[in-house]
C-alpha cells in the first residue's frame, strides 16, 4: 500500500510540474499552427505508448521462454 501512495503522489507532482510548465512556458514558444505539427502532436503520444509496449511485450515473452 505504501508503494502504491508514494507512485501515486510521484504522477501527481510530475503531472502538477508539466501543467505549470505548459501554462507559463508554453506560450512563449513559437510553433507554428501547420497540420503537420498537430498530427505531429496528436500522433506522438500514441507511438511513444505503443513502442513502449510493443518493449515490454518482447521483453515479456523472452523471459516466459527462459527454463
Amino acid at each position: 500500500m505504501q508503494n502504491q501512495l508514494g507512485f501515486v503522489l510521484k504522477l501527481l507532482l510530475l503531472s502538477a510540474l508539466l501543467s505549470v510548465l505548459i501554462k507559463y512556458a508554453g506560450p512563449s514558444l513559437s510553433i507554428p499552427a501547420t497540420a503537420t505539427n498537430a498530427l505531429i502532436i496528436v500522433l506522438l503520444p500514441i507511438a511513444i505508448m505503443a513502442i513502449a509496449l510493443l518493449w515490454r511485450f518482447q521483453a515479456q515473452k523472452q523471459n516466459s521462454l527462459k527454463p
